[in-house]
């Protein structure tokens, strides 16, 4: 090639230099005899790298500091910023709304640097992650998926919390709010379940009074209507009167009564309806049975003096 040819193959490429986009640049690195795109390109130290992402971050520009927090990991993937760098792509996401990805970013920070110091901080953000979607926060379109989902995303993050620190600070916690998540959802056999499991593993928890309530609550929602046995109810009893009696100075424990007042409405209501069958039927002999029953088990209810009508109407002979 001429030299004049040269010349104008170089004042050309130059003259195009100005219409290409920035990351297009690239530059000649003498230190390792390559050109390098500084768009790529990593800080001399994990330190430096953190900092710029960190920049990115302050300044609220969330696609750059995502892009140059994975760049350290990439580049310095033994280093301990690295599992800073990744409880920062948690940080990121949060600020982005997109909780159920934030969750996943801060189990990284769990699976990939088990001796990072970070580690309580990551398993605290998915706790409050979770409760945020529990309570309908999130912005990333997860929120329908797990009200109204068969996967139970709330429970799963949970259940991350509780098997990523059994016994941390937020374990007992996470377990009695996923058997309130099931109760809410009206899947009251799932949450005794759930709030039984609570009582088994953490019983000296601040969560253990509270969960022994919700059995009993558990039971009475599943308890039937009144012409139908009462099994579900009986129990609902005598577990808020079981709780009365460990608990006598719980803040729980009036309405603990109170419950236990309704449900023995109820199971009056209920004896009232097979005595009146019996009656009904002739079979003076049962509804008697029954009648007596609600006056000496359910006396201070409302249907005492309907069985004791009803007693009045049944003939005197029959014993």
């Amino acid at each position: 090639m001429s030299y004049r040819l040269l010349v104008s193959v170089l004042f050309s490429f130059f003259l195009l230099i100005p219409a290409l986009p920035a990351q297009a640049f690239w530059i000649w690195t003498p230190e390792s005899g390559t050109w390098m795109n500084p768009k790529y390109a990593v800080k001399d130290s994990p330190k430096e790298q953190l900092a710029y992402a960190r920049s990115f971050l302050d300044a609220g520009q969330n696609a750059e500091a995502l892009r140059e927090f994975k760049k350290l990991i990439k580049h310095y993937s033994k280093a301990r910023e690295a599992a800073d760098a990744q409880f920062d792509i948690g940080r990121v996401y949060e600020i982005l709304g997109k909780y159920a990805v934030a969750v996943e970013a801060y189990q990284l920070v769990l699976d990939k640097y088990p001796f990072s110091e970070l580690g309580p901080k990551a398993v605290e953000r998915q706790y409050a992650l979770a409760i945020a979607l529990m309570e309908g926060k999130a912005r990333d379109g997860k929120l329908a998926e797990t009200l109204l989902g068969t996967e139970h995303r709330v429970v799963e993050i949970f259940r991350k919390v509780i098997k990523n620190d059994p016994y941390g600070q937020f374990a007992a916690s996470a377990q009695y709010k996923i058997a309130l998540y099931f109760q809410a959802r009206g899947e009251h056999q799932l949450a005794r379940e759930e709030f039984e499991k609570t009582l088994d593993d953490y019983p000296d928890s601040e969560w253990a009074e509270p969960a022994r309530y919700q059995i009993a609550v558990s039971d009475a929602k599943r308890s039937v209507a009144p012409q139908y046995d009462q099994q579900v109810t009986s129990a609902a009893v005598a577990g808020f009167e079981d709780f009365v009696k460990t608990n006598p100075d719980s803040e729980l424990t009036a309405e603990a009564r109170e419950q236990i007042r309704l449900l023995s409405e109820k199971e009056a209501e209920n004896a009232y309806v097979v005595a009146k069958y019996y009656m009904k039927n002739k079979k003076y002999a049962s509804a008697r049975i029954y009648c007596q029953q609600i006056l000496q088990k359910y006396g201070q209810t409302t249907w005492a003096d309907q069985a004791r009508a009803l007693l009045a109407e049944i003939p005197t002979e029959v014993k």
